[in-house]
């Protein structure tokens, strides 16, 4: 009796705080993530499923400090950077991130005008619902609704699970690859693709943007100090939940596409591509999947942008402020949205180099955001107990390397046609 009360104590506390951690790592998943992980099934089949229990290690590392962080420090990324290293810094880190941080939008966007063509929805009036709906929410709601908004979203991606089903894939073979990668033909073409497309999945899942999300939704959720390992083991379910959905992905198309060689280079292909093999339902659920998936990067990645303005420069950020006392944080979320939209339906608009051109940024300033925010939770005089230990350093170190090669190489490949 007295440990099923203690296990209900430790419940309640659980959610109390649960949230920040789940809502940032399912959000990496967003339309182009979908897409990438679409096609490393479609290219390499069962194997690149090793690639995502390292992400999910270093997804779950990267943004336990962040939660860490503001939840003991009572501030959010973008204020301690500009506190400790001035508003320099802060501004050139800011900047690097708008600009990634708009292209990654205007991609979601474009995501949702291909899908809700595919499931026969009016392009242009559902894009303008999306940029209401979500104004809207965000002004409207406070920070309890708006994250259960992103918590709905987030079941949605069960739409992949259901795929993967319909697909019948050799689900012995789907989860001996998480462990080591087997049962493909092995020669240089398809060791290169390895390399290169396993780059761009660890480079698409750990992002700057998330970084600092992290640390202002957990900050404006206002989660006390003493509840912190519950955070703390939230990160670690987040970035288990995350690859969780996209091991989904990727088995719904290796098990379709690889296996009968059918070429693909965008996620919403996907979605076409798989009905054949797996059925209208599943090709459907993919599309609504992305289709979901894009509305939560446009409003979390924008959300992003608009609590690291708001701490950068001193001004109110909080989803439960008015749009009076947070009117600067709320124009600069809807002029994200309305600019990004535009742009998304031109179709002389080359996304293929809009991506480019994202990874790029979002390649240089990562590492710049890792260093920060390793500095930042090395202080012992504002972390105190709660300071990086050593492994804790040197992973996110060694980690930031990685992910910088990552996405350097991925790049360089895409640019050159490697």
């Amino acid at each position: 009796m007295e440990f099923l009360l203690r296990l209900k104590n430790y419940l309640f506390m659980f959610m109390s705080v649960f949230g920040p951690a789940t809502i940032t790592a399912m959000a990496d998943n967003d339309a182009s993530g979908v897409a990438t992980y679409s096609i490393a099934g479609a290219q390499l089949g069962y194997p690149i499923l090793f690639v995502l229990m390292i992400t999910t290690v270093l997804l779950a590392v990267t943004q336990e400090m962040g939660i860490r962080l503001s939840l003991v420090t009572r501030k959010g990324l973008g204020d301690l950077i500009r506190e400790y290293y001035g508003i320099r810094v802060s501004m050139a880190i800011f900047v690097a991130v708008f600009i990634a941080n708009m292209g990654t939008i205007i991609v979601d966007f474009a995501a949702v005008k291909t899908t809700s063509s595919m499931l026969n929805l009016p392009v242009v009036p559902t894009i303008i619902f999306i940029v209401v709906i979500s104004f809207l929410f965000v002004t409207k709601g406070d920070y309890k609704v708006n994250q259960n908004i992103f918590l709905l979203s987030c079941v949605l991606y069960f739409a992949y699970v259901i795929s993967a089903f319909k697909a019948h894939p050799n689900w012995g073979e789907a989860f001996s690859n998480l462990f080591y990668p087997h049962g493909v033909p092995l020669n240089a073409d398809y060791l290169k693709n390895y390399l290169l497309v396993g780059m761009g999945v660890l480079g698409t899942t750990i992002t700057p943007w998330g970084q600092f999300f992290i640390s202002s939704f957990s900050f404006d959720k206002k989660i006390d100090l003493e509840k912190i390992k519950f955070s703390q083991f939230e990160t670690y379910w987040g970035g288990f939940l995350t690859n969780f959905f996209s091991f989904f992905m990727v088995v719904a198309t290796a098990a379709t596409l690889f296996l009968n060689q059918i070429p693909l280079v965008s996620g919403e292909q996907a979605a076409l591509a798989i009905k054949p093999f797996a059925g209208e339902l599943a090709g459907t659920l993919f599309a609504i999947g992305i289709l979901n998936a894009g509305f939560m990067g446009i409003v979390i990645v924008s959300l992003s942008t608009a609590y690291m303005f708001s701490e950068i420069f001193g001004l109110t950020g909080s989803l439960d402020s008015s749009f009076k006392r947070g009117r600067n944080f709320y124009v600069i979320f809807l002029f994200q949205l309305v600019v990004a939209a535009i742009i998304a339906l031109f179709p002389a608009v080359s996304l293929f180099q809009l991506v480019i051109a994202t990874q790029a940024i979002n390649a240089m300033a990562l590492p710049l955001v890792f260093y920060f925010l390793v500095k930042l939770t090395n202080k012992k005089d504002i972390m105190g107990e709660y300071a990086n230990n050593k492994f804790q350093s040197y992973f996110i170190v060694i980690s930031s390397v990685l992910i910088f090669i990552a996405s350097v190489v991925a790049i360089a490949a895409t640019i050159f046609n490697l």
